[in-house]
């Protein structure tokens, strides 16, 4: 019996053998991996195909696969790489899904969706060399070419990765959400507090980004550094498309925000040489807020529409009760713009401390008598001017139905409301207004100049007066500010042309010369409605010769002679 088994074990030992290295030959064919893949499909709920496994004894802890596929059935793969190299050890042994490495090269891994269900397998060390990576990050389009670089330790759980991992990654080239980039670094760690990028970097645009940043547990992400050096980028959006995607971020709180010698364009917008520096502020549900945050801009030509700025600058320090604007100066309309202010968070409420306007020679937009009757932005409820000073501007109006023009126009205002209930006006306060010369409707007038003021009821205008021809013009008015908005007007005219009221909507008078006026008128000033059907008044005037004529307006027709 014994002599029988001495002959027997070495048969059998070497059959063993033989036996093994058959299987260890064959489960390196195309049919010896099919057969190993289908029975790990048969147990898990992804589908894994593998063109052929290589080993090598040279690396003998290392098994790799080759032309290797991973995705759920019926969807398209998650995972296609030309070779997926398995670092294995004795742990194989008591946890076969835990192994030591992984590295995937030369093929493409979209990232899986949180909903995924968890890949059965584990690994120290998940490294990528020469990858592309395709899918969405907080529900940003992230596309990358060219990737290398690997998470330690690593495994799958939803898409998430698990905590305590240091990771490293570079990319050549990555768009995200359309916007292209190149050479990307990101490193960073993950824990029991969150996400911690310690460095994020890359070329955006002709320009370069660097930041560092955290996403904490309850996911908010606090922005400690980002910096945005020389970027040149051109938009097809419009200005409220382009920061659209700032409302739909999470909550982000920016402790230290700097931009620099920027350049950004859309097809009614552009901002050249643009720098912003921003603390401690959070943005949350497209609003913001801060606890002693700051703002600072400044930008060489900032274009919106009709609006051109040069050299705009704006400093401001933020707080939860509002906006504190330290300075505001820009070029404009070929003249100077400065204020000081503050805004008010709780009632939306624009104070100017003081205003100043100077140079402008400004031609109003066609639109402005609807622009002055449209409700104001929602953040704007009302805006007061403390101290208002303009020297030297010139401001057009050429609406051919009424032109006006006035030259080296001066103001001085104190306590001016001109916004109320989100309605542009003339609601309190004190305003004064000369000019060197001014057009009215093609009839000129030399040194005019008027003092209104007004409270929530009345604007009463005084010390209206003008230069006409030879004589002088003087008038004085009470307009209503509740509807409908009568307007009472007395004015007197010495030596003047008598065709002066003609230029200003009265018939022609049977008169000519100059010679003296007197007029008193009622009417409506409404911008939804015509003001000739709603005046009445009464005319006298006379000629150099003596000549006297006495006229009647009644709902904006003349009776008499």
């Amino acid at each position: 019996m014994i002599n029988s088994l001495k002959k027997l074990l070495p048969g059998l030992l070497i059959a063993i053998v033989v036996v093994i290295v058959a299987l260890y030959f064959l489960a390196q064919t195309q049919w010896g991996a099919r057969q190993i893949t289908d029975q790990i499909n048969a147990r898990q709920p992804w589908h894994i195909t593998v063109g052929k496994l290589s080993h090598s004894w040279s690396s003998p802890a290392h098994l790799v696969l080759n032309n290797i596929t991973v995705g759920q059935p019926g969807q398209p793969p998650l995972l296609v790489a030309q070779h997926l190299d398995i670092g294995l050890s004795t742990r194989q042994l008591t946890a076969p899904g835990h192994v030591d490495s992984l590295l995937i090269q030369h093929g493409t891994l979209t990232l899986p969706a949180d909903t995924a269900p968890a890949l059965p397998v584990q690994a120290d060390r998940l490294q990528l060399s020469d990858m592309a990576v395709n899918g969405a990050i907080a529900g940003w389009r992230l596309r990358a070419q060219q990737v290398q670089g690997g998470i330690t330790p690593w495994n799958i759980t939803g898409g998430t990765p698990p905590p305590d991992s240091q990771f490293q990654f570079s990319a050549g080239q990555l768009t995200l959400n359309d916007i292209p980039a190149s050479q990307v670094l990101i490193a960073g760690s993950t824990g029991s507090n969150g996400l911690v990028i310690r460095s994020l970097g890359g070329d955006v645009a002709r320009g370069t980004i660097s930041s560092s940043l955290r996403r904490e547990a309850d996911g908010r992400w606090q922005v400690d550094s980002l910096r945005i050096n020389d970027l040149r980028y051109q938009s097809a959006s419009s200005l409220a498309a382009f920061i659209a995607p700032l409302t739909a971020l999470p909550p982000v709180t920016f402790h230290n925000l700097d931009i620099a010698n920027t350049q950004l364009q859309g097809p009614d917008w552009a901002v050249a040489n643009l720098g912003i520096g921003l603390r401690n502020v959070t943005l949350e549900n497209g609003n913001w807020q801060a606890q002693d945050g700051s703002v600072s801009l400044s930008a060489s030509e900032a274009l919106y529409g009709s609006l051109h700025l040069l050299d705009p600058i704006i400093n401001a320090s933020l707080s939860a009760q509002g906006v504190a604007i330290q300075q505001f100066t820009s070029r404009w309309a070929g003249g100077l713009l400065r204020a000081t202010g503050s805004w008010q968070r709780s009632n939306k409420a624009l104070t100017l401390n003081e205003l100043t306007i100077a140079g402008l020679e400004y031609t109003l937009p066609a639109d402005w008598k609807q622009r002055w009757a449209a409700p104001t932005p929602d953040w704007l409820n009302s805006l007061r001017v403390n101290r208002l000073s303009a020297s030297r501007n010139l401001l057009i109006d050429i609406d051919s139905a009424f032109p006006f023009q006035f030259t080296a126009l001066d103001s001085d205002g104190t306590q001016l409301q001109l916004i109320r209930d989100k309605q542009w006006g003339l609601w309190g306060g004190r305003l004064s207004l000369n000019a060197a010369a001014a057009t009215i409707n093609r009839t000129d007038l030399r040194r005019p100049s008027m003092v209104l003021e007004a409270t929530s009821s009345t604007v009463n205008v005084s010390e209206l007066s003008a230069f006409a021809g030879q004589g002088l013009l003087e008038a004085t008015a009470t307009m209503s500010q509740l509807p409908p908005y009568q307007t009472v007007l007395s004015l007197h005219g010495r030596a003047i042309p008598l065709d002066t009221l003609q230029h200003w909507g009265w018939p022609a008078l049977p008169l000519q010369g100059d010679g003296n006026l007197q007029l008193r008128a009622t009417g409506d000033l409404q911008s939804n409605s015509p003001l000739r059907p709603t005046v009445n008044g009464t005319l006298s005037a006379t000629d150099a010769k003596g000549q006297q004529v006495q006229q009647t307006m009644t709902r904006g027709a003349v009776t008499g002679s």
